[in-house]
């Protein structure tokens, strides 16, 4: 597959939504402990390359179904920060009234489905979204975030298995974090390398680093340009690694300390950042991550300002109304 590169406009707004993505986990883990979040926050801090890479060359009308830690999902995709924090604060002004919480976001003026909490749930749903895009004849992808903890259910393959038959306009795109809640992969695969399963349902697949955010914008774009020529499903599969614990209700320390630091060392921000200062300058670069925290701090403040959620539209339609 033809690999295409982004430019370095495009390189530079990856950047700029993958410091959001940090700056934002950030102050959820702060507002978490304040006790200010609607439920625990799964952070992706270390992945946020992959889901920025992978949504970058997506347009409004190509689908994305997310997983329980989407933030860079949602940023990568073009959603608003400052709706982002309010949902997950449980205020009005978020994308689904404040009801919905940080996992379950949806914007589908945005092609963004709502998630939800069932592991492996996001891949039959991008599935059907890529038949509907088939049968109406429409030129538009879905594109389905899962874990490898999510690759072993059964639905994965169900799903991988009727994309490759039909070869549905759809890109699997795997974020082997190497933990399936605090299940180290090599306890979940006799394989380490889950994309080979992609031989099986005769759709070609890909391993990328996962932590550079260039890299995967290269192989999900070809994979994209694929889909869209009717020539089927393909499977990318990024490696990165889970900085913390499952979810803020979760502390961590399985992890292998020189895994940890390792995995640190190549912090996906960092590498980009790298990559960009020769052509940009630092003085650019230290312009954009400034503009970002002045947009999360904006976010954060403006969220937590709004109302939260009223009844109204419950008591109104509820077939118990005034039953209570």
């Amino acid at each position: 597959m033809k690999k295409n590169s982004p430019s370095i406009d495009e390189r530079l707004e990856m950047h700029r939504r993958m410091i959001l993505t940090r700056l934002l986990e950030e102050r959820l883990g702060e507002l978490h402990k304040a006790g200010k979040t609607r439920g625990p926050i799964h952070r992706c801090d270390g992945q946020e390359a992959v889901g920025v890479g992978a949504t970058a060359m997506l347009s409004a009308e190509d689908f994305v179904t997310s997983t329980h830690r989407g933030h860079a999902h949602y940023i990568g995709k073009g959603l608003d920060v400052g709706r982002i924090a309010a949902e997950i604060l449980g205020r009005e002004t978020g994308y689904c009234g404040g009801r919905a919480g940080h996992m379950l976001i949806g914007d589908i003026t945005q092609g963004l489905i709502g998630g939800n909490a069932i592991v492996g749930a996001s891949i039959p749903a991008a599935a059907g979204m890529a038949l509907s895009i088939q049968v109406r004849g429409a030129s538009n992808v879905a594109l389905c975030f899962f874990g490898d903890g999510a690759a072993q259910t059964g639905i994965c393959h169900e799903a991988m298995n009727m994309a490759g038959l039909w070869k549905l306009p759809m890109v699997f795109l795997l974020e082997h974090n190497q933990y399936g809640l605090t299940v180290h992969q090599s306890v979940q695969s006799p394989v380490a390398d889950l994309s080979i399963r992609g031989a099986g349902y005769a759709m070609p697949s890909e391993i990328v680093d996962g932590n550079d955010a260039v890299e995967v914008y290269r192989a999900v774009s070809a994979a994209v340009d694929r889909a869209r020529r009717g020539e089927g499903p393909s499977l990318i599969e990024a490696k990165t690694y889970r900085w913390e614990g499952f979810s803020t209700s979760d502390m961590g320390g399985y992890q292998s300390e020189a895994d940890l630091a390792a995995w640190k060392a190549r912090d996906p921000i960092r590498i980009s950042y790298d990559s960009l200062v020769e052509a940009v300058g630092k003085e650019r670069l230290d312009a954009v991550e400034k503009a970002a925290v002045a947009e999360v701090d904006r976010a954060v403040e403006q969220a937590l300002a709004a109302p939260l959620p009223s009844f109204a539209v419950f008591e109104q339609s509820s077939p118990y109304a005034g039953a209570v």
